[in-house]
């Protein structure tokens, strides 16, 4: 049997400069300390990237940059990524550029040297074809391209999912959602890279308008491919999936929805899921309370 599960608090935010609204995953580098965002708080009130480091006497909590809402973002959703370098990766719905009231947002790096770590914006979105207000954690490959997803714009106003090449910074969208079978508005899960692929949901469109999951291909050509590998449809599945997937050792993917009866997997030989409406992340100007569903992980 089983033995019950317990929580343990290792830092509580105390908002203001401390940051505060942690909607975030939490990423963790080779010596166990943990790196996450902060919606709002700060220096500026626009959001924040924070440390936990691991001590005899606890954890201590560092603010490591402090968005200012301006040209270098605000408001940071679902926290970092790390590189094999130790630099951070992330994304802003706010700030920057863009036609967008507020701006567009960004995708942003992070620096350390020495103790002192520098943020360098190496995308602000338009609005327009490259789309707008990505919340969504971002995926660094082994030669370190990014990937991501933004809920809104894009060609067909439905969001985008785009590659970000290391170095170069140059962006190029991958597939641009349509709203149709294919799905609009990329969730707020972390795309997931296996074998070269990349898995993720859309949170509305699909054939029954409840969202997708789906799996996109890379050609030699530097193309990519777009499949929708399954559609959900509401009852008795459930609908709109907000997190990423997850593999287990069998090929098989979990993820969560928002709405409907039970958890979805999907079978390694018969993956199939589905959605309708874009998904878009608050501007969050006052503190108030917001629900959102997560992603999984698996305990080692």
């Amino acid at each position: 049997m089983a033995s019950a599960a317990t929580t343990n608090v290792i830092y509580s935010l105390a908002g203001e400069d401390d940051g505060e609204y942690a909607d975030t995953d939490l990423a963790i580098d080779t010596a166990g300390n943990l790196y996450g965002t902060t919606v709002l708080g700060g220096a500026f009130g626009s959001g924040t990237v924070f440390k936990l480091a691991p001590t005899p006497n606890g954890w201590v909590h560092t603010v490591l940059y402090s968005f200012t809402g301006g040209g270098d973002g605000g408001e940071p959703y679902k926290g970092v990524t790390l590189d094999a370098q130790g630099n951070l990766y992330g994304t802003a719905v706010t700030g920057g550029s863009g036609s967008c009231e507020g701006g567009c947002g960004v995708a942003y790096k992070l620096t350390n040297s020495g103790g002192t770590w520098t943020q360098t914006v190496i995308h602000a979105f338009t609005g327009g074809n490259d789309g707008s207000g990505p919340g969504a954690r971002l995926t660094v490959d082994q030669q370190g391209n990014l990937y991501g997803m933004a809920p809104t714009g894009g060609a067909y106003a439905a969001g985008t999912i785009f590659r970000i090449a290391a170095g170069t910074w140059k962006f190029k969208v991958i597939h641009a959602f349509t709203g149709g079978a294919d799905g609009s508005g990329g969730s707020a899960g972390q795309i997931l890279l296996r074998g070269g692929h990349l898995y993720g949901a859309a949170t509305a469109g699909g054939i029954y308008g409840k969202g997708v999951a789906f799996e996109l291909t890379p050609a030699q050509t530097g193309e990519w491919t777009f499949k929708t590998i399954y559609s959900f449809k509401g009852e008795p599945d459930a609908g709109f999936p907000y997190g990423g997937l997850l593999f287990d050792r069998s090929g098989n993917l979990y993820g969560t929805q928002q709405s409907g009866r039970r958890l979805q997997t999907c079978a390694a030989d018969d993956r199939r899921m589905e959605r309708n409406g874009a998904l878009q992340f608050p501007r969050r100007k006052r503190r108030t309370k917001f629900d959102r569903k997560s992603g999984l992980r698996f305990s080692r």
